[in-house]
């Protein structure tokens, strides 16, 4: 197991084959995905393994999606991960999914500051953004809580509206 990142609570750590059944049932629940571009919550075990392939291949930057996990049962909880939605490795996206069953318990807040502390402390990123669903009033808090900002309120082509977040190194 390579850690990226440690919390109190939780490992945050890079992906590897034999999480996939863990993730599966995450993505195919559709409690998990309602916030979720898309809403996609019928994932094969192919689609999921290509879909990481494609995000993971920035691990060597430091970047991609993560596993999450509890570190005291080493139960899997989500996946949390800092993307490069902007081509440009110094401004990165913010985006989680955690498991149903373990919101409301501070998870989420603890996911998100690690990684704005990992992006800036051991990337050393100048911005990241955060976008969610103008209903995902959790996200709205979560974002806020961690010292992100609204900069921006789109409705793309669908017509559903949502929020850019962001905190740059200067906040």
């Amino acid at each position: 197991m390579h850690s990226i990142i440690e919390t109190k609570r939780l490992w945050i750590r890079e992906i590897e084959p034999e999480d996939i059944d863990c993730l599966l049932q995450i993505y195919n629940h559709p409690e998990n995905m309602v916030f979720i571009p898309n809403s996609n919550f019928k994932w094969t075990e192919t689609s999921l393994k290509e879909k990481y392939h494609k995000i993971n291949q920035d691990y060597i930057n430091g970047f991609g999606v993560f596993l999450v996990q509890l570190k005291d049962s080493d139960t899997v909880i989500g996946e949390a991960g800092l993307f490069n939605s902007f081509e440009n490795t110094k401004h990165l996206e913010l985006g989680y999914i955690v498991d149903h069953k373990f919101w409301r318990n501070g998870y989420g807040s603890e996911i998100c500051k690690a990684l704005i502390n990992y992006g800036f402390q051991q990337l050393k990123l100048d911005k990241l953004t955060a976008r969610m669903f103008k209903e995902n009033l959790a996200s709205i808090k979560l974002s806020e809580y961690c010292g992100m900002k609204l900069v921006e309120s789109k409705s793309p082509k669908n017509d559903v509206e949502f929020y850019e977040y962001e905190i740059s190194d200067n906040n």
